[in-house]
């Protein structure tokens, strides 16, 4: 008899998490090109709002509505702090400081907290294989970093304060990820409260924007608003539902290798479009994170 395949090799896997992966991986540069006259608050909030929009009409055309208890207009409210307020404003500001891929680079990490947290809060076991996947896939995030921090134009304070704010975003971004493992995540429908929280963080970011830089600020260019409906729409409205999906299926340890993958994805499109160059530091680095990734992904349970 056939073996039924890891459910991390799955198709039902494989697809939503290569292409929430492609996804984010070119967002990045999208980010940097929203950095100038607009502060990054609101920037966010904008992002959020094109988003919860978004996610309101599809929800009503699938014939869904945020019908939520006290508690899951909480759990809304502190999914949308942590993951679409917290981690996306020290990710807009960590780029103010160091360059987009040397962000992506030190982002990856989020799979060390993911493990962690999935750990404490979920209860889920570390294998060996995941274990053994993680460290050569943080060898290769190691090469990388090095590689970026080498090349890096800024002073050593900066690069220390876009790597700090790095750091906090991915913080936020994993409790945001280890919230939907939990059972209270999977007492709701994923669409609504996916809804709710958008459009409850739009109003943090709001709130928290107009105390920090005054009244909405907006460049009405092309170039900004197709970026800005571009994060809305593609980077969050489609990517999110997505990658909580996987979580739900291999558990956030697992689907943090999605930005593991990023980075790789994120230096390519600058190799296209910003001259990025490869060394043999960051191709090394860049093999192990994908051999990692292999090693970790087709991991199955042992039998009972």
């Amino acid at each position: 008899m056939t073996s039924a395949p890891p459910p991390a090799t799955r198709l039902s896997v494989l697809i939503p998490f290569a292409i929430v992966t492609v996804i984010w991986g070119s967002t990045w540069l999208v980010i940097r090109g929203q950095l100038g006259t607009v502060p990054a608050g609101w920037s966010v909030c904008y992002r959020f709002i094109v988003a919860a929009l978004t996610m309101l009409i599809y929800t009503r055309v699938r014939g869904e509505r945020i019908k939520l208890d006290a508690r899951g207009w909480g759990f809304a409210t502190v999914l949308g702090l942590f993951q679409f307020c917290l981690n996306f404003n020290f990710i807009y500001r960590a780029e103010q400081y160091v360059t987009s891929g040397l962000v992506a680079v030190v982002f990856a990490l989020l799979l060390l907290p993911n493990a962690l947290f999935g750990r404490i809060v979920l209860g889920q076991t570390l294998g060996r294989q995941l274990l053994l996947g993680s460290a050569v896939a943080i060898g290769g995030i190691g090469l990388l970093f090095l590689h970026e921090a080498r090349v890096d134009p800024h002073g050593p304070m900066q690069a220390l304060t876009g790597i700090a704010l790095t750091l906090g975003g991915t913080l936020a971004a994993s409790v945001g990820n280890v919230m939907q493992g939990t059972k209270s995540a999977k007492r709701y429908p994923m669409l609504p409260m996916v809804a709710a929280s958008m459009l409850l963080g739009a109003l943090i970011n709001g709130a928290f924007a107009w105390a920090t830089y005054g009244p909405p600020v907006i460049t009405p260019t092309p170039a900004y608003l197709a970026a800005t409906l571009y994060l809305g729409m593609i980077a969050s409205a489609l990517a999110f539902p997505l990658y909580y999906g996987v979580i739900r299926a291999i558990g956030p340890a697992k689907a943090a290798y999605s930005s593991v993958l990023v980075p790789v994805i994120a230096m390519t499109l600058s190799t296209l479009f910003e001259g990025y160059r490869w060394s043999t530091l960051s191709m090394i680095g860049g093999v192990l994170v994908i051999v990692g990734l292999l090693i970790a992904l087709t991991e199955r349970k042992p039998a009972r």
